[in-house]
């Protein structure tokens, strides 16, 4: 398959990430002496200035780490709770998408300094170097910055100090016009120095209460102070000889497990990629995990997914079986996923790896900037549920369910692959499709991430409250049209897009066994980029 960028290939380390000048901070910490770990606090401090619009200090992140040392996978969960204060009688009117009262607690900060102070080698000083630069002097506005700035310009023009950060004169500025964030830079410097303790419980914390309850948000001091990232085991399944890792719940990184169990009992190769039968199979399994996915998705001190039986053989194949080549199962519709979020992955010569994930939610979050802080917060209360029963129905202090998943691949029980990508619900459609593509039809990780994708949606599955949305298949172009038919006639409500318009920014990084080289692919549907060293 023709892909239109190089694969970039190297032995002494890799990183892709959803902006050139984020992966250009990873790599420079590489290059200093740090290993995969300090490259991916590099990157994700600085993905939280170059991309506003899908992650930050304000908002959430599983970072989920190979170390080689021990031969350990582990997961760092920096997902915020739900403020104390909030509740289901509080939302009785709904579940506002932007503004103060869409904003939970922050525990992406929290979830890196976990992930470093584990792991990292270089000073945590020293990471923050390349993100202070670019917020106090800015980075140029790229196509894709002024593509979110344009949709989610309401957002923005509902906070003066949003509008006029990211805006220009209320409108999206051109092409590489310098974005300058003085505030944010003056607290990354201040979380340089003081650590991220300052951030929860310090000097920054009271700053940051203050302007979160100024705005008028539910998060409090105490809701800070409180805050604490969590360490935890993956949950693993084989999949044709490749042991895949994911974040364990609140994510919902078991969907993809429970998806690739599932099109384990079908032929892909034989069917063909691309193929009309493959995709078909493979929106069929999808259907079914997001099924098990509204059940049982959920912060595990609400409730417990019985993740054994959910990912295990006889359950799947019970599932395939389920499965008519001929008839897509019918659906009670499913919304066009929203939801920005950015991903990245790094990888050293030493054989660690690190998948990591963060957002803010929607595209520039809840569009508040707390007090003289800088930092923009998120809006993923707006995940939340508030039917009765619902498993992810909300609580005080617990954590929504997420969308954000950080998969790693392990062949013979050494790093093969680090890959993922933003979207929202399209998360796992994605990864699934990009993963099958390396290990069942032979792509290298630039052909997966440029490959035509789809995605299927359903009514009453969407993330954002109140979960509904449009019944489609959306499927780019680039799938020949007696594919798109076939899979009409089966049934998919199939919607077409233009070619590389597909949701979505996949990043990925594979080690080739026998040479120790890292083959490093980037999306190009929006500023992603890979370097290898």
């Amino acid at each position: 398959m023709r892909s239109y960028r190089a694969l970039n290939i190297g032995r002494r380390g890799a990183v892709a990430a959803n902006h050139p000048l984020a992966a250009q901070a990873g790599l420079l910490a590489l290059r200093a002496g740090g290993n995969a770990v300090d490259s991916a606090v590099a990157t994700a401090i600085a993905l939280s200035v170059v991309e506003p619009m899908m992650s930050g200090l304000g908002g959430d992140g599983f970072y989920h780490v190979y170390d080689r040392a021990s031969g350990r996978a582990v997961v760092f969960n920096g997902t915020g709770p739900a403020p104390v204060a909030a509740s289901p009688e509080r939302y009785a009117r709904g579940i506002p998408r932007i503004g103060p009262l869409s904003v939970s607690v922050p525990g992406t900060l929290a979830g890196l300094d976990a992930m470093h102070k584990s792991f990292g080698r270089l000073p945590w000083r020293d990471l923050f170097t390349e993100a202070i630069a670019l917020a106090g002097d800015g980075f140029g506005a790229t196509r894709s910055y002024r593509h979110f700035a344009e949709e989610y310009r309401a957002t923005l023009a509902a906070d003066p100090k949003s509008a006029a950060i990211f805006l220009a004169g209320g409108s999206p500025p051109g092409l590489g016009t310098p974005i300058v964030q003085p505030d944010l830079a003056r607290t990354l410097e201040e979380i340089a120095s003081d650590g991220a303790e300052s951030f929860y419980r310090g000097r920054l914390a009271r700053r940051l209460a203050a302007g979160l309850e100024a705005a008028g948000s539910l998060v409090s001091a105490t809701d800070l102070a409180g805050f604490e990232a969590e360490r935890q085991e993956p949950v693993a399944i084989d999949y044709r000889g490749h042991t895949v890792l994911e974040a364990p719940p609140n994510s919902t990184g078991f969907v993809l497990l429970e998806e690739l169990k599932i099109i384990e009992h079908f032929d892909l190769a034989r069917m063909g990629l691309l193929s009309a039968d493959a995709v078909h199979v493979m929106v069929e399994a999808k259907k079914l995990a997001f099924a098990d996915r509204e059940r049982w998705a959920a912060d595990p001190r609400s409730i417990e997914a019985p993740l054994a039986e959910l990912l295990s053989a006889d359950y799947a194949a019970r599932l395939a079986r389920r499965i008519d080549m001929r008839r897509a199962a019918p659906t009670r519709s499913l919304a066009a996923a929203a939801g920005d979020t950015t991903y990245f992955c790094t990888a050293d010569g030493e054989g660690n790896a690190v998948s990591g994930v963060q957002s803010i939610n929607s595209g520039f979050g809840s569009g508040v900037i707390a007090g003289d802080t800088g930092i923009l917060l998120n809006n993923r209360m707006s995940y939340w549920h508030l039917d009765p029963g619902h498993p992810n129905r909300l609580k005080p202090g617990r954590r929504v369910r997420h969308t954000m998943n950080p998969p790693l691949v392990l062949k013979d029980g050494a790093p093969w692959c680090a890959f993922g990508t933003p979207g929202a619900d399209n998360q796992v459609q994605i990864n699934l499709q990009v993963l099958t593509a390396m290990i069942d039809f032979g792509l290298d990780p630039q052909q997966a991430a440029e490959m035509p994708r789809w995605t299927s949606n359903v009514p009453g599955e969407y993330a954002n409250w109140p979960h509904l949305g449009e019944d489609a298949l959306t499927i780019e172009q680039r799938f020949a049209e007696a594919v798109r038919s076939d899979l009409h006639q089966r049934g998919h409500p199939v919607r077409t897009v233009g070619d590389l318009e597909g949701p979505c920014s996949v990043e990925i990084i594979r080690r080739d066994a026998a040479t120790g080289m890292l083959l490093a692919g980037s999306d190009p549907r929006r500023d992603g980029w890979a370097l290898a060293w």
